[in-house]
């Protein structure tokens, strides 16, 4: 028989209140003393904890006041992540479409073009690229020094100290032992605040002569625009500073294909002279940002970083992804923000996009791999270069088509309707372009059909283009063996003295 209190309840019951009652107060006092720690947490984690000079290029320094940031960072080391058509692992491009090498016959892409890696290897892999050269003096190499602007925060410094103009000047041999960390924190971010910065002169001055003051841009513009300093189309004016290849955005006109194209055809610019067709060539570098600038998630005011550096929590804090990466590799923090449909399902529409667009991109390629071979036929037959004129303005225009389309770093995704029209008036003016070559060949004696040549390995083409490929990759070789170790031993002597340098405030 169970006895009752006064109350007529079981003290059985009673004490299973009073327990019940302990355990919810200490689990109540755990989640706020839980609280106030996060909070306290928050209030102290970005308060700096070393000074950072605005040209200090050390991200190492950087990241002791933001061991978060600096840690997701590096996972752009990862060389992992491999999606249907890229990824971040290292793809021989050349060998996967050996079509590229007769595309760029001439030019330095016909060597040598790998999927670009994460941030990390920024340096390391346009020492390893047979594009630039095997230079065995400071002042020797195919490439100029420009071609460092954008791989490290270096440059900043450099530019600082020489002046931009005089950073343009010379060979990139020259910046071998100066140009050493990879891409990090001071190449966007300024030392005081943190806020976002433009540290390249080109975006800026690219948005001056648009009467566009970039100093008034948002914070959400930001996200873009420190990701536009680099992500473009560009190319090296000789006109700005004597012996300068200064690096200049071609936007006067616009961001589109067509804009840019009639900005570098009015001033007769042209990155080299095909060596079977001999037409006035452009190089699309990666014009991400013009693209991206045509899309629908642009129009809605999605950021790069949205994406490709999404915000993430550790330890409470809620902070933005320094993992450059593609989205693909992160759809629940990237993608799923927004779109509430399953993984597979939004994998499989970005597939889609990209088949669809890849398909038609594939059919101009060979329309003009097939252009290219044709003129060179054209010209062995005696063609006069009035009677070329147009042909090899057509061949330029339709590649530049191509390569806009190509090089622009997952526009298939970005703008599927604006790289699908690009496209397509590039085959019209292939197709355009073939016609012409056909009555040329014909007036000149040819009425048979030129055999498309046998590319169907790197190996094959290159070959077919005339190149010594044992000679470059011995060349290489030799220049990594010797040259690059004593850039690194310059560079770490030289890095002894950054403690003193950057020490002082500016």
């Amino acid at each position: 028989m169970t006895t009752k209190s006064k109350s007529g309840k079981s003290p059985l019951l009673n004490w299973g209140i009073f327990i019940a009652t302990v355990v919810v107060v200490f689990l109540l006092g755990l989640l706020a003393s839980s609280i106030l720690e996060r909070r306290t947490e928050a209030a102290y984690v970005n308060v700096p904890k070393t000074e950072v000079n605005q040209f200090d290029p050390r991200n190492e320094v950087w990241g002791e006041n933001y061991p978060r940031e600096f840690q997701s960072y590096y996972g752009t080391a990862d060389t992992t992540f491999q999606s249907k058509y890229n990824g971040n692992v290292m793809i021989d491009m050349l060998e996967v479409d050996p079509r590229l090498v007769v595309l760029w016959a001439g030019y330095g892409f016909s060597k040598d073009y790998n999927q670009g890696r994460g941030h990390y290897y920024a340096v390391t892999d346009v020492q390893n690229t047979l594009r630039t050269g095997a230079p065995k003096t400071k002042t020797d190499g195919p490439m100029p020094s420009t071609c460092m602007t954008c791989k490290s925060p270096d440059v900043p410094r450099l530019m600082n100290q020489l002046g931009v103009a005089q950073f343009y000047t010379g060979k990139w041999a020259e910046l071998g032992a100066e140009v050493v960390n990879p891409i990090g924190c001071a190449d966007c971010h300024d030392a005081k605040t943190m806020n976002l910065r433009i540290s390249r002169p080109a975006l800026v001055e690219a948005f001056e002569r648009q009467g566009k003051d970039i100093t008034k841009a948002s914070h959400q513009e930001m996200r873009s625009l420190v990701c536009a300093q680099c992500h473009v189309e560009y190319y090296f004016s000789k006109t700005t500073a004597e012996g300068a290849n200064y690096l200049t955005f071609p936007w006067d006109n616009g961001y589109s294909a067509e804009a840019m194209e009639e900005y570098y055809d009015n001033i007769e610019f042209s990155d080299w002279t095909h060596a079977l067709s001999k037409a006035p060539m452009l190089k699309a570098q990666h014009p991400g940002y013009e693209v991206y600038m045509t899309g629908i998630h642009a129009q809605r005011g999605v950021s790069c970083a949205d994406c490709h550096m999404p915000y993430k929590s550790e330890g409470g804090q809620k902070f933005t992804d320094h993992k450059m990466q593609s989205p693909l590799n992160n759809i629940a923090n990237s993608c799923q923000v927004c779109h509430r449909e399953e993984a597979g399902t939004l994998m499989a529409n970005v597939y889609e996009r990209q088949d669809k667009i890849i398909e038609n991109r594939d059919k101009l390629e060979e329309l003009v791999v097939r252009a290219h071979v044709e003129a060179k036929k054209a010209w062995d037959l005696g063609a006069s270069e009035d009677q070329m004129k147009d042909i090899l303005m057509g061949i330029r225009h339709a590649q530049w088509r191509w390569d806009y389309a190509a090089a622009s770093h997952g526009g298939s995704f970005h703008s599927p309707v604006e790289i699908g029209r690009v496209v397509s008036t590039g085959i019209t003016i292939a197709q355009e372009t073939r016609i012409k070559l056909a009555r040329l060949l014909a007036d000149l004696g040819h009425n048979e059909e030129i055999p498309y040549p046998d590319i169907a390995t790197k190996a094959k083409a290159q070959e077919f283009i005339g190149l010594d490929m044992d000679k470059l990759n011995a060349d290489k070789k030799e220049f990594l063996k010797t040259v690059v170790p004593q850039w690194e031993k310059e560079a770490a002597e030289r890095e002894k003295n950054y403690d003193k340098l950057f020490s002082s405030k500016e």
